[in-house]
């Protein structure tokens, strides 16, 4: 597939779609408290806990169908579903509702990961460019989440910020079934001819790709759902605006985001192990310091965290591409998604609890920790001289 075709953009589309429409609520979450009568943001942030458990383990079900029955019409499902889900938390009129409106949201969110991304670095001649280009894309989805949220919130309320995105999206759907070619058949029943890994550097992969995935997952769920509340506390007497407060955070993801495309050229050029150290051993400092800034040397260092952690997403997705045949990528994925996003639904759930009781500087602490333990994971990965004989091995088979 060529990676500026119009297919190529708009699956780059669906996977900035794919992380905006998920935090949409914990921008707004402040404004949809007030309505629906509670004192507190962190006392309505567990209700959206099933969108974001679904979005990781309806990642299985959708993987396996990326495979089996096929991409391109599963893509089709993603955007007109999440269209419809935006379009309907848009009519809720209270917490249980928005909690199920969330969830079936979050089920169609699940589709992208293990089926968008298969599609687009199947054939690739850079996977390492592509999944960096296309994580860029994804993480500007959430800086727009961010800032549009905020203007919306602001000028027509809470409900826009999530009919005025599902309407776009519905017509991305649109224009992805106009445009994306028909596959003539699923990707499981190509044939293809496969250089089998050893099974012990294999296992040892697959642990790696796991715990380093439920980890970077974690930080990425506390960051994401937590920064925009996380600015308003330490900013206070300082920024008030809402918009104002969103368009900052909109600047830290931005700047953020082309730390995705800056690996991915790097992950074609070196071992993946190496390049993964470095960018995770900046983690853990940075978020120890954010614990205890305020003001703009907490902005500072929200960018600096923020930059390591978006950094660190384009590793799972290839090794994936460099160990993985495409005939069963999207198994893979979904399998690896539906652990590590399942596990780290837990960051919502227990995100407004834990502010509420230990405050963020407690929490941006424990994501230090949870840092140290995704760097000891890493070293477990091949040394380089053996990750580049069983990636060639490997990239024999695609």
């Amino acid at each position: 597939m060529g990676q500026h075709s119009p297919t190529s953009l708009l699956l780059n589309i669906g996977h900035a779609i794919d992380h905006m429409f998920l935090l949409i609520f914990a921008t707004a979450v402040v404004s949809i408290a007030q309505e629906f009568g509670f004192s507190r943001w962190e006392d309505l942030m567990p209700y959206s806990v099933g969108a974001f458990f679904l979005f990781g383990v309806g990642s299985l079900p959708s993987g396996r169908l990326g495979d089996l029955w096929g991409r391109r019409a599963m893509m089709i499902v993603f955007f007109f579903g999440m269209g419809l889900s935006a379009i309907l938390v848009s009519l809720t009129s209270g917490p249980w509702s928005m909690a199920a409106a969330l969830a079936l949201l979050g089920a169609f969110s699940s589709i992208y990961h293990p089926v968008g991304i298969p599609m687009l670095v199947q054939g690739a001649r850079n996977p390492g460019m592509t999944i960096g280009i296309n994580g860029l894309a994804g993480n500007l989805g959430i800086a727009v989440a961010a800032l549009v949220t905020g203007f919306l919130v602001k000028y027509i309320g809470w409900r826009a910020a999530f009919a005025v995105p599902g309407v776009v999206c519905l017509l991305c759907g649109i224009a992805f079934a106009r445009v994306a070619p028909r596959e003539s058949e699923p990707p499981a029943r190509r044939t293809t001819r496969v250089v089998a890994l050893p099974r012990a550097t294999m296992l040892r992969i697959v642990a790696v790709m796991t715990l380093t995935a439920i980890s970077s997952s974690l930080l990425f769920n506390f960051t994401t759902n937590g920064n925009g509340q996380l600015l308003r506390e330490r900013f206070a007497g300082i920024v008030e605006d809402p918009a104002t407060l969103g368009a900052m955070l909109a600047a830290v993801y931005a700047v953020a985001s082309f730390a995705q495309v800056v690996v991915g050229r790097l992950i074609d050029r070196f071992p993946l192990r190496r390049i993964y150290l470095g960018v995770v051993l900046a983690q853990p400092p940075l978020l120890a310091l954010a614990a205890v800034a305020e003001g703009w040397w907490l902005l500072a260092l929200q960018a600096g965290f923020m930059v390591a952690i978006f950094g660190a997403i384009p590793f799972t997705d290839a090794m994936i591409v460099r160990y993985v045949d495409d005939r069963m990528r999207s198994r893979v994925t979904g399998i690896r998604l539906a652990i590590s996003f399942g596990v780290s639904s837990l960051a919502v759930w227990l995100l407004g609890p834990v502010v509420k009781e230990a405050g963020f500087g407690a929490l941006l602490f424990a994501m230090a920790g949870i840092a140290v333990f995704t760097l000891l994971c890493v070293l477990f990965l091949p040394e380089p001289e053996r990750e580049d004989a069983a990636g060639a091995q490997a990239g024999a088979a695609v």
